[in-house]
């Protein structure tokens, strides 16, 4: 496998996404760090995105919700390098219906290497670091031999 060196620029496209039973764990933590987060590009599923909008005022690009897609949606903007970061408070005690696009939306941000937080912790950690106002260089996976095989 070949990596090429990018950055990930200091002003982010963060992709919100949270469960049901964890939608006001993730309201919550928007207001806690709403300086932060109003100075990046915000993007979440439907029904998160509209909660995060209603109480925090922040600006966030509505999806569709994710049983109907959005996760997918989420998935397709981190394949064509339009995400930079993924916020994803999944809740792990609840079965979810559309479980297969969960695991799909966080292979594909292990795919193409951009920070990934799954719980109020890890996501303090990643907007606390001193990347998060600066660009970030990381390895980013190749795949130009690999698509150009496959457009034969």
């Amino acid at each position: 496998m070949k990596f090429t060196k990018v950055n990930i620029p200091a002003k982010k496209h963060i992709a919100l996404v949270a469960h049901d039973g964890k939608k006001t764990a993730m309201v919550t933590w928007c207001q806690t760090h709403k300086t932060t987060l109003q100075q990046h590009t915000l993007s979440a599923t439907g029904t998160t995105g509209a909660l995060i909008k209603s109480k925090t005022g922040l600006a966030v690009s509505p999806l569709l919700s994710g049983p109907m897609g959005g996760d997918q949606q989420i998935g397709a903007k981190i394949a064509e390098q339009q995400i930079d970061m993924l916020i994803f408070f999944w809740d792990p005690l609840s079965p979810q219906p559309h479980d297969p696009d969960v695991k799909a939306l966080l292979r594909l941000a292990a795919v193409w290497n951009i920070p990934v937080a799954c719980n109020e912790a890890s996501a303090d950690m990643l907007l606390t670091s001193t990347y998060m106002n600066e660009e970030l260089p990381r390895a980013q996976p190749d795949y130009s031999d690999y698509i150009a095989t496959r457009s034969r």
